[in-house]
This record gives structure tokens, C-alpha cells and sequence, in this order.
């Protein structure tokens, strides 16, 4: 992940605690029926949880652009979570983030992922497309807040990869 402002710098850590103020700013602005704290705080404390941030330091300033957090799950990944701030928007992280999703499954010899998606969602849906996952299914109502359907998608990854 390259900046083009050299003065940008930009990092991949784990997820922690004290980075939850503002991954739940994030999570507000980006989904009707936001994650809740403690939801986030299960997460940190799954073992099979993968719980990444991405953050960018600008000027001496560090700010949290995006967030993942994906299971392992038998012998697959499971994407449970992602979202990019409104600001670092467009800029091609939730993609990288996907592709990191997938390097670090590939690494733990995971190549099967999956995960739902509201059928409204279509800037996410062509993501995931971009990243290789196909529609396999739906969930009827899976979404209770709306009544909405999710689709099911899924990604077989091989070991060698093209870059998008």
C-alpha cells in the first residue's frame, strides 16, 4: 500500500482496545445497524479472530482509514467486518485490505473465503467481485434491521495470485 504524499505513512496493526473510539466513529457512518463496543471487545477476545486496523500518519498526526476483521473457520475465512472512513474513501484500502485478507489466509493455507452482504450494497458487492468472490447463495431476512436479503460469496484463492 503506497502512499502518494510523501509525507504520508502508512501501517497495518492489530486491532486494539484503545483503537475502538474511532473504529466505532467509522462503523457509525458506515452501516445502518452499527456494531456495538462490546461486540468489537468479543472480537478482540476470539482466538480465531483476525482483528486488523490500517493507519495512516499524516503530518505527525495517526488516524485510523480502515478496519477488518475476518475468522478463521475450519479451512476457511470467514469476513465478518470491513469499513473505511469516510475521508480515506476511494482510495483503493478496503481493496488492499481484502488482498491482505487473502495473503494472510493463503499463508495459513486457507484458500476457500466467504462472507454475506446486504443485496442492496452494491459498492460493496462489485468489491468483492473485484476481489474474486462470486454469489452462491442468499439468506432470506438475513439483515433484521431491514428485513433484507443477503447474498452468499464466496472466493477460491490459489497460491499465486495476479495483483489487481
Amino acid at each position: 500500500m503506497s502512499s502518494e504524499n510523501p509525507k504520508q505513512q502508512v501501517s497495518v496493526d492489530l486491532m486494539k482496545k484503545g483503537d475502538l473510539p474511532e473504529i466505532l466513529a467509522i462503523e457509525r457512518a458506515s452501516f445502518p445497524t452499527p456494531w456495538t463496543e462490546g461486540m468489537f471487545l468479543d472480537e478482540l477476545r476470539i482466538t480465531h479472530a483476525q482483528c486488523l486496523v490500517l493507519k495512516i500518519e499524516i503530518e505527525g498526526k495517526t488516524f485510523i482509514a480502515a478496519y477488518i476483521i475476518f475468522w478463521f473457520v475450519a479451512d476457511e475465512v470467514h469476513l465478518h467486518n470491513l469499513a473505511v472512513s469516510n475521508e480515506f474513501r476511494r482510495q483503493g484500502l478496503a481493496y488492499n485490505m481484502m488482498n491482505l485478507m487473502t495473503d494472510i489466509a493463503l499463508q495459513a493455507g486457507i484458500n476457500r473465503q466467504t462472507l454475506e452482504v446486504r443485496e442492496s450494497n452494491h459498492e460493496a458487492i462489485n468489491l468483492y467481485r473485484k476481489c474474486g468472490f462470486v454469489v452462491k447463495g442468499r439468506r432470506p431476512l438475513y439483515y433484521t434491521d431491514t428485513h433484507e436479503d443477503a447474498l452468499v460469496m464466496w472466493a477460491e484463492n490459489q497460491q499465486e495470485r495476479k495483483n489487481g
